[in-house]
């Protein structure tokens, strides 16, 4: 990489903002309406955003319309939507049989304050579809689905700690800030209790002897939860046998096994991580999509560990119920949504689909880098895609790329400066994605999407390049 000042000194003028960068200026003069918007957030909003990933350098997009795969900002601009809600949206923005279905929920009524027909027909729709699904409990949200299915698994088990992997993100409450993206030491972020994060142990993904060796020392473990196919979607893999395994080891120790499904619901086969695996879990936390990208979540799993939320399973057996109120558990619009998703997703090939098209975007983009000679690679399995920027300047082949001879510091590490400037580069072609550069397939992507994505990747590239950053 060039070094930056040298680079500064002959780029050319300087923009509005005080950078020197070619591509920063063709972004702000394509997004006017984004930049005016992202001022005026500052006076309300910390960091003027509403969630810490539409931090972007100089700033996010603002989004007026989406329709199937794509979104459009405020200034008209169309992009390929590569976020997809965050991955809620496999059938797309605005799917007619979801929206018809939100529309006439929302005739009805967005709040009952009692049970509705609804609850019943979207817990249904989960069981038809999740192997271990035999009681459903909803929450509003995912963290607050694996909030609930570890105060479950302490309860049922009667013990305290906690076994997770490092890089694995299930939410942001307080059992799971330490080991995501720092204090990989266990040690606790800023508000929350000592005790709290000391009562996780955050092992080395994949590493199955760690999970021995923790058993074998600590006989207080009540669950063990894990994205189960890697942290991010896979950004850093995980294969079936892991999961077979640590399925096969907490059943000996009498240990929970906890899915997060949040991401991989309904993304990995229609049953999920654990149908594409054959492992059944305890408990499992289900999002985004199960709410057809309406706001709500779901823990589902055993009966016996769920009946500590029944009000007639507690008494009978003399033990103290765990409360769970919340307003919005099993919104009927959200129910509707979650009705309609699930009910397509149950009786097409949508997430077939999907899967299918992010193959064919993997291997586009990696032989662009190929004729490219760029060292990086697109990987990932079902319907996401990843891009390893090879922090420590391996000698790779894009179409040969292998993940999983690579650490887990290694395929999170990108540089930061350069993903950004690639992600806004990506931007000004039309190309939206996360911020890890990976984002996730839907079912109304096209093969026309993918060779325009493979074309924008060119075009950002070549920016990179004309700035001396590649």
């Amino acid at each position: 990489m060039a070094d930056l000042d040298q680079h500064n000194a002959v780029i050319g003028p300087v923009d509005s903002a005080g950078t020197n960068s070619r591509i920063v200026s063709a972004y702000r003069a394509r997004t006017p309406g984004s930049r005016e918007l992202a001022a005026a957030a500052q006076d309300y909003l910390p960091s003027g955003i509403a969630h810490d990933s539409r931090h972007v350098d100089p700033y996010g997009l603002y989004i007026d319309r989406a329709a199937g795969p794509y979104k459009w900002d405020v200034d008209g601009n169309r992009y390929i939507d590569f976020f997809g809600g965050h991955g809620a949206l496999i059938l797309g923005h605005g799917h007619k049989v979801v929206t018809a279905a939100v529309g006439e929920a929302l005739a009805r009524g967005t709040q009952f304050g009692a049970s509705h027909a609804g609850e019943i027909a979207w817990a249904a729709a989960i069981r038809r579809l999740v192997p271990g699904a035999e009681r459903v409990r909803f929450t509003s949200s995912g963290t607050e689905a694996t909030l609930m299915a570890l105060r479950l698994a302490r309860a049922f088990t009667g013990r305290d700690r906690l076994v997770r992997f490092l890089g694995h993100f299930h939410g942001w409450h307080d059992h799971m800030t330490s080991g995501y993206t720092n204090h990989f030491d266990g040690s606790p972020t800023p508000g929350v209790l000592d005790g709290v994060a000391q009562a996780s142990l955050l092992l080395p993904p994949g590493d199955i002897a760690a999970v021995r060796a923790a058993f074998a020392a600590h006989d207080d473990i009540a669950a063990v939860i894990l994205e189960p196919t890697g942290s991010s979607f896979g950004q850093v893999p995980l294969d079936a046998a892991f999961s077979q395994e640590l399925r096969a080891l907490c059943d000996a120790h009498g240990v929970l096994l906890v899915f997060d499904e949040v991401v991989t619901g309904f993304r990995a086969t229609k049953g999920g991580a654990q149908a594409a695996f054959g492992v059944r879990p305890d408990l499992s936390s289900f999002a985004k999509i199960v709410a057809g990208g309406m706001p709500g979540a779901a823990v589902a799993g055993r009966k016996d560990i769920l009946d500590l939320l029944d009000f007639a399973a507690t008494a009978a057996a003399g033990r103290e119920k765990i409360g769970h109120p919340g307003t919005f558990n099993a919104n009927p619009v959200s129910a509707a949504a979650g009705i309609a998703a699930l009910g397509i997703l149950a009786e097409t090939d949508a997430a077939d689909r999907a899967i299918a098209t992010a193959g064919r975007l993997r291997q586009a983009v990696n032989e662009l880098l190929a004729r490219e000679g760029v060292p990086w690679a697109v990987y990932g399995t079902f319907s996401g895609f990843h891009l390893f920027m090879n922090p420590e300047r391996r000698e790779v082949d894009p179409v040969e790329f292998d993940a999983s001879a690579c650490s887990m510091m290694e395929l999170k590490a990108q540089p930061k400066h350069l993903a950004q400037r690639l992600r806004v580069a990506l931007m000004v072609h039309g190309i939206d994605t996360n911020g890890r550069i990976g984002g996730f397939t839907s079912a109304t992507h096209t093969d026309d999407d993918v060779a325009e994505t493979a074309a924008g990747f060119a075009g950002a590239i070549a920016m990179l390049r004309a700035e001396g950053e590649l």
